[in-house]
Formats: C-alpha cells, sequence, structure tokens
C-alpha cells in the first residue's frame, strides 16, 4: 500500500441511466464519478476491500428526484466556487442515502474548502456509518494530522497498522515520517507513532522497518539518543536494512559519536551506493580523507555508471596531490555527463567539472591549460568563480594588482555577494603570504556578518598568521563564547598556545576538548600530539601524530611528526616522511618553516 497514490475508483456506480446524463450535460463533474484526493492524502484500500465498504448495488439504491437535485446542486456550487454549500448539501445526501461514496465526496469538498473541521465532522459520520471501512479511517487519520490533532490520531494509526496485511504495513510503515511531517509537536508523533508500531516491533519481516522509522521520528524530534538506540535495534534485527543504515549516516551527521560503529556490518555486506555515498559525505565533512577515499573507491566500482562519485574522486585525488588521478576521474564524470539531455542542473555540474579541470592544470603550472578550461565555463559567463579561478592564475603568474582587480570589478548584487568578493581577495593575499592585508580585507567581510563564526574563525587564522597573537586569542575565545562545541576554534586555540609554548595545561584540556566533538578528525589529533611533544610527552606525541597522518596524509602533519623523529633520532623515518609531506604540498609554510629551522635539506 502507498499511502500517498492516487485515489482507487470503485468499480460499482450509481444507476447507468442517472449518472451518464448528469455527466452529458456537464452538470456532475467526473470527480464525483472519480473522486480526487487532497494533495498527499492517503488512498482509497484495494478495490477488494472498498467492496465490502460499498454494499448497496445498482438494484438496491434508487436515485430518487430529491436525492438527484441535492447531488445536482451540490456540485454545481462546488464547481462555481462555494465549495462549502457544495459540502453541505453532499453531507446531507450521505446521511440520507448511508452511501460512503458521497461521504467520501463531502469529505474531499470540505476540504476543497479549505475547512479540515468540516470534513472531520464529515469523515466521523462516515466512519459511525461504516466502521469497519479501512477508507474512512484513513481519511479521519490525515484530517487529525493536518489539524496537528496528534494525540487523537493514535486510535485511526493503530487500526490502520492492525487492519493491513504484512506487505501493507511495510509500505505504510516507512510512509509514516511523511504523514506526520505537518504535525508540530514532533514529540507527540513520535509518541503515537512508537505505540502505534510496537507489536511490529519483534516481527522478522517489519521489526526493522519499524524500529527505523521510530528512530526518524525521534530524530526529527530532537531526541537523538532514542533515535541512536532505534537505530540500534533496527540493525541488529537486519544489518542489512539500508533504511536503518540511512538513519545512522544522518545520526552521524547530528555529531553521535556511535552511530559509526553501527554502519560497519551494514557496509561489509552489500550496501546501497547511495548510503556508501552519504557516508563518504560525512567522512569529507570530518576531513577524513583516506577513509572517503574507501567509500567513493567502492561506489566507483559497484555503480561506474553514476556521475556524482566521480566527481568527488576527482576532488580526493587533487587534493592528495594525484593529478593524473584526477584528471582521470573528471574525464569519467563529464563522459557521464554528455550522455544526460542539457539541463540546468547539467550546465552547473560540468561548469564544477571545467573548474577543477583548471585546477588541476594551475598545480601543474599550465596556466595556458588552466585558463582554456575555464573558457568553457557556461559560455565564458564570467561568474564569481570562475573569475576566482582567473584571479588565482593571475597571481601565481606574480600578477597580484591585477588578480585583486578582477575580484574588485565583479559586481554584487547582494551583501552575501559582497562579502564573498572580500573573502576571495583575502585568500589571494594569504596565498600570496601578505597576512597583514589578507586580515583587514577579511575583516571587512567579518563586517558584513559579525555572528557568523566561521568567518570569525578565518580572520583568526590571518591575526596568527600576521602576528596578531593577542587579537587571535580573543577571536577564538569570542566563538568559544557563542558555541561551545565550536571544535575547530577549540582545537586553533589550543595549539596557538602550544606552538608558542604557552599555558600548555590548558592547551591539551582545549584540544581535548575539540576532539570530543570531532573524535576522528586527523588534525585535531595533529594538535593533541603536537601539545603532548611540547610537554615532552614524546612516545604519546608519535603514536598521536604517526594515527593522524596515517589517517589523513597532510604536509603539515608530516612537518610535525618529522620534528618529533628528529627529536628522536630517528632521522631516516623523518626524513621519509618530510619527503612525503613535500610531495603532498611543497608550498606548504609549516612544512618548509620546520625544514629551514632544523637546517635540513631533502
Amino acid at each position: 500500500m502507498d499511502y500517498y497514490g492516487p485515489m482507487v475508483l470503485s468499480h460499482r456506480r450509481f444507476r447507468p441511466f442517472a449518472l451518464a446524463w448528469l455527466l452529458a450535460a456537464g452538470l456532475l463533474p467526473a470527480a464525483l464519478a472519480q473522486p480526487a484526493a487532497p494533495q498527499d492524502m492517503v488512498p482509497a484500500p484495494p478495490p477488494e476491500v472498498e467492496d465490502a465498504e460499498h454494499p448497496l448495488d445498482d438494484n438496491e439504491t434508487a436515485l430518487t428526484a430529491e436525492l438527484f437535485y441535492e447531488l445536482l446542486m451540490s456540485e454545481m456550487s462546488a464547481s462555481n466556487g462555494d465549495a462549502a454549500t457544495g459540502y453541505a448539501l453532499m453531507l446531507d445526501a450521505a446521511r440520507r442515502s448511508n452511501d460512503p461514496r458521497l461521504y467520501r465526496r463531502a469529505s474531499e469538498l470540505a476540504l476543497q474548502s479549505r475547512s479540515a473541521e468540516a470534513a472531520l465532522i464529515a469523515i466521523h459520520a462516515w466512519n459511525a456509518a461504516y466502521p469497519e471501512s479501512r477508507e474512512a479511517n484513513r481519511y479521519l487519520l490525515y484530517v487529525l494530522v493536518t489539524l496537528n490533532r496528534v494525540n487523537e490520531s493514535a486510535e485511526p494509526l493503530a487500526k490502520e497498522v492492525a487492519r493491513a496485511t504484512t506487505r501493507e504495513k511495510l509500505s505504510t510503515i516507512r510512509a509514516l515520517p511523511q504523514l506526520y511531517a505537518r504535525a508540530s509537536n514532533k514529540a507527540a508523533a513520535a509518541r503515537v507513532v512508537a505505540q502505534a508500531l510496537q507489536a511490529e516491533l519483534k516481527h522478522p519481516a517489519l521489526g526493522s522497518a519499524a524500529w527505523t522509522t521510530i528512530g526518524r521520528m525521534r530524530l526529527t524530534a530532537g531526541d537523538k539518543a532514542g533515535a541512536l538506540e532505534a537505530a540500534r535495534s533496527a540493525l541488529e534485527l537486519d544489518h542489512t536494512d539500508d533504511g536503518a543504515a540511512m538513519l545512522a549516516v544522518q545520526l552521524l551527521d547530528e555529531g553521535s559519536k556511535d552511530a559509526e560503529a553501527l554502519l560497519l556490518p551494514y557496509l561489509a555486506a552489500t550496501p546501497l551506493p547511495e548510503v556508501r555515498m552519504a557516508y563518504a559525505r560525512q567522512l569529507l565533512e570530518s576531513q577524513r580523507l583516506a577513509d572517503a577515499q574507501v567509500q567513493i573507491d567502492a561506489v566507483t566500482r559497484e555503480r561506474p555508471d553514476a556521475s556524482e562519485p566521480w566527481l568527488i574522486q576527482a576532488s580526493l585525488k587533487l587534493q592528495s596531490g594525484d593529478l593524473a588521478g584526477a584528471d582521470t576521474a573528471l574525464e569519467q564524470f563529464t563522459k557521464l555527463l554528455e550522455q544526460v539531455p542539457p539541463s540546468e542542473a547539467r550546465t552547473r555540474a560540468l561548469n564544477q567539472a571545467w573548474l577543477m579541470h583548471a585546477q588541476v592544470a594551475e598545480k601543474r603550472g599550465d596556466y595556458a591549460q588552466a585558463e582554456a578550461w575555464l573558457e568553457r565555463i557556461d559560455g565564458g559567463v564570467q561568474t564569481l568563480s570562475t573569475q576566482m579561478r582567473r584571479a588565482s592564475l593571475l597571481a601565481r603568474q606574480g600578477k597580484l594588482s591585477q588578480a585583486r582587480a578582477l575580484i574588485r570589478a565583479m559586481p554584487a548584487d547582494s551583501a552575501e555577494e559582497e562579502r564573498l568578493k572580500w573573502q576571495a581577495e583575502a585568500q589571494l593575499l594569504r596565498d600570496a603570504g601578505d597576512y597583514q592585508q589578507a586580515y583587514e580585507m577579511q575583516g571587512k567581510a567579518v563586517a558584513l556578518a559579525p555572528q557568523d563564526n566561521d568567518l570569525a574563525y578565518d580572520l583568526a587564522m590571518l591575526a596568527e598568521k600576521a602576528g596578531r597573537l593577542q587579537e587571535a586569542e580573543r577571536l577564538l575565545r569570542a566563538i568559544i563564547a557563542r558555541k561551545p562545541d565550536h571544535h575547530h576554534a577549540l582545537n586553533a586555540l589550543g595549539y596557538l598556545l602550544a606552538d608558542r609554548g604557552e599555558r600548555l595545561s590548558e592547551a591539551r584540556t582545549l584540544i581535548t576538548r575539540a576532539l570530543e566533538h570531532a573524535p576522528d578528525d586527523p588534525f585535531i589529533t595533529d594538535s593533541l600530539g603536537w601539545v603532548e611533544f611540547r610537554l615532552g610527552n614524546r612516545e604519546r606525541a608519535l603514536s598521536l601524530l604517526e594515527q593522524a597522518f596515517k589517517t589523513q596524509p597532510d604536509a603539515e602533519i608530516a612537518a610535525h611528526l618529522g620534528e618529533v623523529l628528529w627529536s628522536m633520532k630517528r632521522r631516516e623515518r623523518a626524513l621519509e616522511i618530510w619527503r612525503e609531506g613535500q610531495r603532498l604540498n611543497g608550498d606548504n609554510e609549516t612544512l618548509r618553516e620546520t625544514l629551514k629551522r632544523l637546517g635540513v635539506t631533502l
């Protein structure tokens, strides 16, 4: 059973001659013969169920002149925009004829006039006349939810679940979060649904779906702990359940650290590529690029004809320094898109590919080729992202003033676009090593959105680079005051103190707090390793930094790991790590400064 499908017309009808005359005269709309459900209305039951609800056949139903006139006037009123009058006449006809089709039509006319309360009167009358009618019960359920009378919906919901076959129950259970999405009291909705599904929780074919639905509704209500418990119960019953696995990914996105462990048995089986993709996006968000790479590799093997995984593959390859791999992935991505009919979405996707191709060429130092790729973007339309890439190309060729002029010449139709322009200029200056001016440009962006923690965080990082250490500390502490779980700010402040060798105990506390909110972030693990090194705990530092570098090979982590190894007289291993870091990003400032300070030439 699909809760949101079209209404099903009973094959029974009024006396043929009367109905045919009304239709032929254009006075009785087809809606009476084939009533249309309100948007998102639950459908009528299958014909065999509906037959039981329409016991009056053609020989038993007489369309009297009075009833005929009432139906005619009802439909004419509705056709002329007076649905309320049409409803009243139709409900009166339904009560006098006791025909369930007229009760249904009265309910629809009430809903058409946006009077859910009036519809409820008709539906209650319908349910009273036909207490075993599943169709009437479904209408009642729909309208009660629409009216936000969630607690009252418990009884018709329980009846619907109890009356459905096992196959119908499965689709019904899965549709409940959508049905109750309109309810304002999410906690009450979750409670009502959980109560209605109690009998299904241990059913071998339904239990996992029931727990998943309960989990989704608990999550919507803000009950993360309850949602996590529901996801765990669902996956214990069936570790291959795609819906339960997706719920675990949603919980991971909401910060539930224990949700990831629930996914492992699912991922070890035959996971749905869409679930893998959702999980990979969470890994990317957590900067766990190596783990994300494993999932994307699997998706591209399992579904090579899906385009999006190839774009993410290209991004991962680009970030890891594998430029040839990035090219290959982009070629596959564009090849697949060329098979898709032209559309705005296709154009946007191709633009992303051309931009990334330009980045790859820029990394190779082939600026002419990079410009050629940019020329392909949307027929040369001067979008901000395109111009930012062009500005980057100019800056890399030593034409910083031209690059800044290019950004400033871009029109800005809103405060957001103006902010993006200041950010773009700040990035150009940062890449050029002019941290003081970059700090000033970023400050202009922050002034346009002073409560934006991410903008303030970037400003703090530039303040640190510009030598404004007290200002950087002030900005970071302000972010933490506004958002105590901002793990990036916690980590940055802890690292700032550790790198200066100041207040190391506080630094470790800050970084530990950051790691509690993002336990798998390799860069926070790197910070903790660095503060342990500053505290003199070399073995502990080495363990943490090796873990971070294994999770995310990165030039800055390589700089720290190499220095710890160097201090422990493990010189060959240190050189090996530094060379790997140089291969990943030879321009990394931390790596270059470390090698210079230690007098090491690779």
